[in-house]
Formats: C-alpha cells, structure tokens, sequence
C-alpha cells in the first residue's frame, strides 16, 4: 500500500494549498500523535507488527495530514462525516485491542472509515471505485477494506448526540492545543490518559441516535471546529 500511495501522489500535479476545516485538522493531528504513540510503545519491546488487511509492509511517506487534505478535496463529504469517521475507527480499536492504529495501518483505517461513514450519513456519495482511486488503492481492496472494517466495528454504526457532542469536544480540545501551545511540546490530554486502544474515554451513550439528519451539521458548527 505504501508503493501504491506515493505513486499516487506522484502521478498527480501538486494540489494547491487546501485550507481544511479545523475538524479535520484536528483529526488528522490526532491520528498522528496516536500512530507515533503505538509506533514508539512497540519498539522498545521488540513487538512485530501485526499484519492485517490494513497493514501495509513498510510505512507510507505521505503524512496523514497529506492524506486527508487529499480525501477532503476530492471526497465532498460532509464535516461531520469526519466526526462519525473518528468515532468509528475508536470503535475499531476498542473492538480490535491487538490491532491499535500506527503508521502502518493508519492510512487504511482512515479512508475506510471515511467510507463508510459518508455512506450511513450523506445522502449522496462517491462509490468504492472513486474513494479507492482518491485512497491510492485498488477497487478489490477498498472493498475487502469496507467489510473487514464494519466487521471490526460489528456493523454498530448509530452514534448518539451525547457520544457525538463528546468527540467533537475531543477534537476541539485538539484544535485549542494547536493554537494556544506549541508543537513542539509534549502532547498533554492524550499522555495524562492515554491507553493505545481507545482514542477517547466515553461513559454515556444513552441519547437520541444521529443519523442522516440536519442535527448533526448544526452540533459542528455550534461548537466552533468547522
């Protein structure tokens, strides 16, 4: 997959500069942060990694950040399907603890996650062939991506406003750090409690479900990350 992603961005002019909203920012900083976690907590430990339809044989060059600038260009999604879509990968790890997200696997997890979250939550999307060619990956792999991922998170795909409101605050958090703190210092929420198979801790998922609904933009904006 790593060959099949910088060829990718090889083949293609170089993008102009794309302002991303701070939703998918956020989400791309985190992401990072998380993958160079479980990249540093397995190599003091010998640990190999774990091969998975997800893994790729050696790391992708392109940052995440690259990565995801691409997908919001070309995949017209909306911003809250970046919020379902981080809300289904930590669903993905807490249902898969021996497969956490590092830069082997990440680059997968996030185009399959942003599938399938666009189509349980936009009305209109692109099909696989079009996220495959957007993800630098073939047709028949964006489509064993899509059914291993739903069976990764069981096919739960509902999300509550209060699991929802509880993500976006996460990630607003992510957006606060990046201005307020450099980047040079060390992360702080995610190393006080982090655990490399959950990216949030939730208590409460007992509200209303979000689905295909107005509601779910609004709570984006109203709470200032897009």
């Amino acid at each position: 997959m790593a060959h099949q992603i910088q060829k990718m961005y090889h083949d293609q002019e170089p993008m102009a500069e794309i302002i991303m909203p701070n939703v998918i920012t956020a989400m791309a900083s985190l992401l990072q942060r998380v993958s160079e976690m479980n990249d540093d907590l397995s190599r003091p430990f010998g640990e190999q990694q774990r091969i998975s339809a997800f893994s790729a044989l050696t790391k992708p060059s392109i940052s995440i950040r690259s990565y995801m600038e691409r997908i919001f260009k070309y995949a017209n999604c909306s911003d809250s399907c970046y919020v379902v879509a981080y809300i289904y990968l930590d669903r993905f790890i807490q249902k898969q603890p021996f497969l956490p997200i590092d830069s082997y696997n990440v680059h997968r997890l996030i185009i399959s996650s942003v599938l399938v979250s666009a189509k349980f939550m936009d009305d209109l999307c692109y099909n696989n062939a079009y996220y495959a060619k957007n993800g630098g990956i073939t047709t028949e792999e964006m489509n064993l991506l899509e059914l291993d991922f739903l069976f990764g998170v069981g096919f739960k795909l509902n999300v509550t406003c209060s699991t929802y409101y509880d993500y976006c605050s996460s990630l607003q958090r992510e957006t606060v750090m990046r201005t307020v703190y450099s980047p040079d210092l060390e992360p702080s929420f995610l190393l006080t409690s982090f655990d490399k198979n959950r990216l949030m801790h939730l208590y409460d998922e007992d509200s209303q479900s979000i689905h295909r609904n107005s509601q779910v933009t609004t709570a984006v904006c109203y709470i200032r990350i897009s």
